[in-house]
């Protein structure tokens, strides 16, 4: 080796030992996650999924299953779990045809403590002035779907929409006399739910109706009543031969509950009938096609149902640029 190559080496030495502090004192930007917003095209429907935050759900609050099954299905799932257990989204959907927007479900507002309450944030940060809603169709009355009709000063979230509730859920969840005879864990989503909706009563503005009844143009309202007595699941039509289903609360366990739809949820207002109702979305979604929008799968929550045997197994939808406007 020549001289001036070991002398090139050695100043190359110095400046690297010189340079490393510069390295180790590079800012760090805050680790913080990009605004819980995604949008899918589905037809002539555009489908923006908004993420309200994740809750913890125990292994034992799947019910008409072995734990050992259940253990099984999770092994290399991935699905996070802590002391508190299996990590569980909570989605909405705002679906755009032309002009119109409607938003599904609504998701926790302030009900469920922080790391929730964020579908008017996000809504906010996808472009949408929430004033512009015009429906929320609500899949069910529980607190983490209708808590977000209000904002964090309690005052109404979506001040020109129609609010569309199943009967069902209004005749049960509305009611203080069903309060009374409810189970002890779910008494308290019985006062959530008369706040939540009580200015929209007051104004006129919220809308009881029955599957079947008329809906907003090319909405329809499937029964799929069992997780609560009026649960219901929206298909949107998108033309061009294409739908979504927004399911709700059809499932929470989504590693468990695909595989074995016989598992129900301990929180089930009638396990048997939520049960046939899983059974029944996952085969008409599967059968037709159509695209599929959870609540608690995980974000976006976007998709498509196939069917494997007698069972069945969800298919994320794959990332996709949107059409030019």
């Amino acid at each position: 080796m020549s001289f001036p190559r070991v002398r090139v080496l050695a100043t190359a030495l110095l400046l690297a030992t010189v340079a490393a502090p510069a390295f180790a004192t590079t800012t760090h930007h805050p680790l913080e996650q990009v605004p819980g917003v995604y949008h899918q095209q589905v037809g002539e429907l555009e489908v923006t999924a908004l993420f309200d935050g994740t809750v913890a759900l125990g292994r034992s609050e799947l019910v008409g299953i072995a734990p050992g099954a259940v253990t099984r299905l999770l092994n290399h799932r991935y699905v996070p779990e802590d002391g508190k257990g299996l990590q569980t989204a909570v989605n909405a959907y705002l679906i755009q045809r032309g002009n119109h927007l409607t938003l599904v479900d609504t998701g926790t507002a302030g009900c469920f403590g922080p790391g929730l309450g964020q579908v008017l944030g996000n809504l906010r940060k996808a472009g949408y002035d929430p004033a512009e809603v015009d429906d929320v169709l609500l899949t069910h009355a529980h607190p983490d779907h209708l808590c977000g009709l209000l904002d964090a000063q309690d005052q109404v979230a979506y001040p020109n929409a129609t609010v569309w509730l199943s009967e069902a859920d209004a005749a049960y969840w509305l009611d203080p006399a069903s309060e009374a005879g409810a189970p002890q864990g779910v008494r308290f989503a019985f006062a959530l739910a008369r706040e939540a909706v009580a200015p929209y009563v007051a104004s006129g503005k919220l809308h009881r109706f029955r599957p079947g009844q008329a809906l907003p143009n090319g909405v329809t309202a499937l029964d799929s009543h069992g997780h609560t007595p009026g649960h219901v699941s929206w298909k949107i039509d998108g033309g061009e031969r294409q739908a979504v289903l927004v399911w709700g609360d059809i499932l929470h366990f989504h590693a468990v509950q695909f595989a074995q739809p016989q598992a129900a949820y301990e929180a089930d207002s009638d396990r048997t009938a939520a049960i046939a109702s899983r059974r029944a979305m996952m085969a008409q979604a599967a059968d037709g096609g159509w695209w599929v929008a959870g609540a608690h799968l995980p974000f976006p929550g976007l998709g498509h149902v196939r069917r494997e045997g007698e069972a069945f197994a969800w298919v994320p939808g794959e990332f996709a640029p949107l059409p030019a406007r």
